[in-house]
């Protein structure tokens, strides 16, 4: 079992930037994958971006070359970088451990306004 929260969230106006914890109350040194996903209102549940325990990355194309996600494996943190926010990348921002099991944190509010 981890348990997963995140922190980070919050409003801000376009082209602007935010920062995204998700702190696992385990060491998540062997979890294969830790990821981060967003829902929009009326949206389906989205892969925003992911980082495989050898720290290989794969990323959304409508986020690639403005977020970056890393982990920390000493602070059992995972982090995602957002700049150049838009609008469109409103939504709640939840974090996931894969591997082994599935583990999912409460989720974070990001507003982004025009």
């Amino acid at each position: 079992q981890v348990q997963l929260v995140e922190s980070g969230g919050g409003l801000v106006q376009a082209g602007g930037s935010l920062r995204l914890s998700c702190a696992a109350t385990r060491n998540i040194i062997n979890i294969a994958t830790m990821a981060w996903y967003r829902q929009a209102p009326g949206k389906q549940r989205e892969l925003v971006a992911e980082i495989t325990r050898g720290v290989s990355t794969n990323y959304a194309d409508s986020v690639k070359g403005r977020f970056t996600i890393s982990r920390d494996n000493a602070k059992n943190t995972v982090y995602l970088q957002m700049n150049s926010l838009l609008p469109e990348d409103t939504a709640v921002y939840y974090c996931l451990a894969r591997g082994p099991g599935i583990f999912w944190g409460q989720g974070t509010q990001v507003t982004v306004s025009s």
